[in-house]
């Protein structure tokens, strides 16, 4: 809704001024000034809870903010919904996905703005507008694929689809490269570069250093909901910037392993699983994970680690084969006897998954374990022992802000991402089984982390690590597992890993 107009800074797109948010008692965002010029790559950087996601939910219109003001190509705008953002031009894929579960990967891509023929929906229209986006951007995707149905790298790629698709001139990334293979995000960089040489502004909100060094021009670094510093990316490295973003250096990296590697804690033999479709996603695959170890499982996303995983953790049913944790089968037994045999478990998606979003964070760390004392007694919640409990928590692992009572929902990606992270490693779980735990966080809180599954190695304990990210493959594990269709193509020493040689086995080549 435009009110008034004013005079840009040259080139400007739009202009954010004196933009403060508050939520409760928690300043978001405090009088934050930013600039985004035309045909720029500008990256937002910041720690988790910074006020990143907050800054950009109030240009796309998800909230409102409480002062400031906001000017899109020179005119004073009201951004009070995503649909006047869209009429606006800004378009916004967000960490955790806006989709229609039940819904087609086409249908959600055309949603409200589908093309009609006589009054009726133009599909072959429509699938022929989206396949030529997905050609021209190299997003492949099934059109005719059910989001639910699909993998977490496919939903990624629908969302930014959907925002190419209504032509917006601004395009917020938030966590855009999060699941994406190395192969991926060579082509979103590309697609990034080429959206900026059309004269759009992108938005990049990441924690990944690198990706920020290879494609963005400008950076803007926020820090406890305030703008610290905008300035060309040229002018820093990756570590400075790193060092700006918390406000002091990265933690060390995590100590070598101290533990020798000892018996097989989980055994996985000739394992067949089905994927929602009924159709073979693990098919014939073995691995061994041994005390005192991380072994790493990377690989493109859809092929057969959401399956394996959800199998391992009595959350789908195997066809055939076995999972033996510490010489007891564990084949289709419930996910309770699982988890009480002492198996923990960092899920894919932490608010599907991982969470109970209405619930207070207290209640999220104690989720697995209520049950039992000290939290409970004689079938009655001791509601202090649990927010006792919450509040050392919450300060050994910095979650932001530091408020047991909380809900979950209210805190930022991130800071959701460490509750799951520390109510998972609290339990001290003889297999901790992690599928991406360093998604959203930023690079201290990542190395925290990464230090934190180091210690948890280190004291005998296993863990079988699912990441989509090779570096971080090769900083933790001691040895890399390769899946592809299924199966395990390869097992690799990390220390000897190469990643050209990885590459080819995760695209079939040298696959057996």
């Amino acid at each position: 809704m435009p009110t008034a107009t004013a005079d840009l800074p040259e080139g400007a797109l739009v202009e954010m001024r004196g933009i403060t948010k508050l939520f409760g008692r928690t300043r978001a965002n405090d009088q934050i000034d930013l600039t985004l010029r035309r045909g720029e790559v500008h990256a937002l950087l910041g720690e988790n809870g910074a006020g990143k996601s907050t800054l950009m939910n109030i240009l796309y219109g998800r909230c409102l903010p409480a002062a400031g003001e906001i000017f899109i190509r020179g005119v004073k705008t009201i951004i009070d919904a995503p649909r006047t953002a869209i009429r606006c031009g800004i378009g916004m894929v967000h960490q955790h996905f806006l989709l229609v579960q039940a819904f087609t990967a086409l249908e959600n891509i055309i949603l409200g703005r589908e093309p009609l023929k006589r009054g009726r929906i133009d599909l072959r229209r429509a699938q022929a507008e989206v396949a030529e986006l997905a050609r021209r951007y190299g997003l492949a995707i099934d059109p005719q694929a059910r989001i639910g149905d699909s993998s977490v790298a496919m939903r990624q790629k629908v969302e930014i689809l959907k925002a190419l698709y209504r032509k917006a001139e601004v395009l917020i990334l938030d966590e855009p490269t999060a699941v994406l293979s190395p192969a991926e995000v060579d082509g979103l960089v590309e697609i990034v570069r080429e959206l900026a040489l059309q004269g759009k502004s992108v938005v990049l909100i990441t924690h990944k250093l690198k990706e920020v060094m290879r494609v963005a021009d400008v950076c803007t670094i926020l820090r406890n909901g305030r703008r610290i510093a905008t300035f060309p990316v040229a002018e820093a490295s990756a570590a400075e910037l790193a060092e700006k973003m918390i406000g002091h250096r990265l933690p060390v990296a995590p100590a070598a392993a101290t533990a020798q590697r000892g018996p097989v804690t989980l055994r996985v033999e000739d394992l067949y699983v089905n994927n929602g479709s009924g159709v073979p996603a693990v098919r014939g695959l073995s691995l061994e994970v041994h005390a005192g170890e991380i072994l790493g499982i990377v690989g493109v996303d859809g092929n057969g680690q959401s399956e394996l995983v959800e199998a391992i953790a009595g959350l789908r049913r195997i066809t055939s084969g076995r999972v033996v944790f510490r010489g007891r089968e564990l084949t289709n037994k419930r996910p309770r006897e699982i988890i009480e045999s002492g198996l923990g478990l960092i899920p894919e998606d932490r608010q599907q998954s991982g969470l109970v979003l209405d619930l207070s964070v207290a209640e999220n760390l104690v989720l697995k374990d209520f049950r039992k004392p000290p939290f409970s007694w004689r079938g009655l919640l001791d509601s202090r022992a649990i927010s006792t409990f919450a509040r050392e928590i919450i300060r050994s692992y910095d979650i932001r802000p530091s408020d047991e009572d909380i809900r979950a929902a209210a805190l930022s990606g991130g800071n959701q991402q460490k509750i799951v992270l520390a109510r998972e490693i609290a339990r001290d779980p003889e297999l901790l089984v992690a599928v991406q735990p360093t998604r959203g966080l930023d690079p201290g809180s990542a190395a925290e982390i990464h230090g934190l599954l180091a210690a948890h190695r280190n004291r005998g304990r296993a863990i079988l690590l699912v990441s989509f990210d090779l570096d971080e493959a090769h900083y933790l594990a001691d040895r890399i597992a390769v899946i592809f269709q299924g199966r395990i193509v390869g097992i690799l020493e990390s220390a000897a890993a190469d990643n050209l040689e990885i590459g080819l086995l995760m695209s079939g080549g040298g696959a057996g």
